[in-house]
């Protein structure tokens, strides 16, 4: 397969780059530089509406994994901006642009986030879940609202709601590691709010199921479907490390070192289930979260 892949560069990116080529699978990464990157690059700017159409004639799967970290500082109104427009500019670009081509790809997969449901408690969440309010939620669908150029001109759009996704390598779970390491790990806020994760070559997995089954459109939840609490995220972390996790970080602490980030990333609950992917027979190779953890830290 001819795959184009826009952030592949990033955590998700890379291991998805390295699969697929292990695959024999061709990548052609869409990129915002001009230089360096080889022949099958394709440049694009979403800020200045620009992308070198003509080099996506003929691929098979565009992937989109681009947009600005959410987890890169405090939100400000300016970096809430960027937030927002990175992904529903460069998302409606390249849905625009793979709807005009002559040769269009067979399926765009697009990245969005568990964020879409808000804070639910501890109702269990299935893509049929209606969205939640405020920051997060309201991202989340004009994110996944920018595909609709390319599923109005027939090609398949399939919508990765993605967890937290666990690796050393990068993402929450290596923010992580040192403090737990040094024995200062503990519960966040009430520790009851629900963390839906998967592991990274799981959600590299569910990208090429998705790409690969014709039957998996819409939304699809990227969770493994054993969610957890914090509390119990914590424990594990922390029996995998053999480290204590007995350092509790109040919800005001949280709060007032990140403000409305806290609690939407931290302190809301989320249980998450991947509906879609059992019933279409995704099987997942890391299920419980202490095998994703010792999976995880045992690679060097």
């Amino acid at each position: 397969m001819k795959v184009a892949i826009t952030g592949a560069t990033g955590l998700v990116g890379r291991a998805l780059t390295q699969f697929l080529e292990a695959r024999g699978d061709q990548v052609f990464p869409v990129t915002r530089s001009k230089e360096g990157k080889g022949m099958e690059a394709v440049f694009w700017s979403p800020q200045e509406g620009e992308i070198e159409k003509n080099k996506l004639e003929g691929i098979d799967a565009v992937v989109h994994l681009a947009g600005e970290n959410i987890a890169s500082g405090r939100w400000t109104p300016e970096l809430k901006r960027k937030i927002v427009e990175s992904r529903e500019k460069g998302t409606r670009l390249l849905a625009e642009t793979i709807a005009g081509l002559e040769n269009p790809p067979e399926v765009l997969i697009s990245s969005s986030a568990i964020g879409y449901y808000g804070d639910r408690g501890e109702s269990q969440l299935t893509e049929e879940s209606a969205p939640g309010t405020g920051f997060l939620p309201d991202t989340c669908k004009l994110w996944e609202g920018a595909t609709t150029p390319a599923s109005d001109a027939g090609i398949r759009v399939a919508i990765i709601r993605t967890g937290i996704v666990l690796s050393k390598e990068g993402g929450a779970l290596q923010k992580m590691l040192l403090p737990f390491k040094l024995g200062l790990g503990g519960k966040v806020g009430s520790g009851k709010q629900y963390w839906s994760w998967v592991a990274l070559e799981d959600l590299v997995r569910i990208i090429h199921f998705a790409m690969t089954h014709p039957k998996i459109s819409g939304p699809v939840n990227g969770t493994a479907p054993c969610p957890v609490t914090n509390y119990e995220f914590t424990k594990t972390l922390g029996k995998v490390l053999k480290r204590p996790t007995c350092l509790p970080v109040p919800a005001f602490a949280v709060r007032t070192a990140l403000g409305e980030m806290a609690d939407d990333l931290l302190l809301a609950s989320a249980n998450v289930i991947p509906a879609k992917l059992e019933q279409e027979g995704f099987l997942f190779e890391l299920l419980s979260l202490e095998d994703a953890l010792q999976s995880i830290l045992k690679k060097s």
